[in-house]
């Protein structure tokens, strides 16, 4: 079995998509983050797991499944219908195999409109900075990634809003994590993103992600010689 936490912020529209198309021997943990449109009643009559994480945060939803997650290998994944489920098998496949330690599913937009050009514009500059600052051959922040659960808790992820996916990445390159990306689709997304779907969305997106990014440099300039 293969944990997939979805932290979840009013998400009934798109969840019981998401679920329907979750793989054999993929079990779904919804991290609730406070919605307030009954998505954890549709998750749990969809045969989630729900998990609820009252402080809101990107990332404390998603550290609140990791935590309740038990299984060897755990994914993460957005609850909003932008990624596939069944595709989770070709991010978890390297992982498995052990030929990498962190796979990041590198999205492909599907369809012209699913991927606003102000998000991958923003999305392709932090993966720029990210690739110089960790020197490792990543081009997206995708949203859909794998990763052992024991060896993620151990990196001790601090930030809990929408640097989480960042500094991810970002830690586990500093302990020398083989970290490798495959591509999978991206489709346009049920309802409104609280992201991509609004400039002001990405900027705080942005923001988060930025602060990681310099506390992550900081760090390196004050490591002893």
């Amino acid at each position: 079995m293969i944990d997939v936490v979805l932290p979840c912020l009013d998400e009934a529209e798109a969840l019981p998509w998401v679920l329907e198309r979750m793989p054999p021997g993929y079990r779904p943990i919804v991290a609730d983050n406070g919605s307030t449109d009954g998505s954890d009643q549709v998750a749990a009559a969809h045969g989630a797991l729900v998990v609820r994480e009252p402080r809101r945060g990107f990332g404390a939803a998603c550290h609140a499944g990791l935590l309740a997650a038990t299984s060897d290998v755990v994914c993460f994944m957005d609850a909003d219908a932008s990624l596939d489920p069944r595709q989770l098998p070709l991010v978890t496949a390297q992982v498995v195999g052990g030929d990498a330690d962190l796979v990041l599913g590198r999205r492909v937009a599907a369809t012209a409109g699913a991927w606003p050009a102000h998000a991958r514009w923003a999305n392709a500059v932090l993966a720029r900075r990210l690739r110089r600052a960790a020197g490792i051959s990543v081009h997206d922040l995708g949203p859909m990634r794998a990763c052992r659960r024991t060896a993620l808790l151990g990196l001790e992820l601090a930030d809990r809003r929408f640097g989480y996916p960042l500094e991810m990445v970002l830690r586990a390159a500093a302990a020398g994590w083989r970290v490798a990306e495959t591509e999978v689709d991206y489709l346009p997304r049920a309802g409104r993103s609280k992201v991509t779907g609004t400039v002001r969305g990405t900027v705080r997106a942005i923001k988060d992600m930025r602060a990681v990014l310099s506390e992550h440099q900081g760090q390196r300039t004050t490591m002893p010689a």
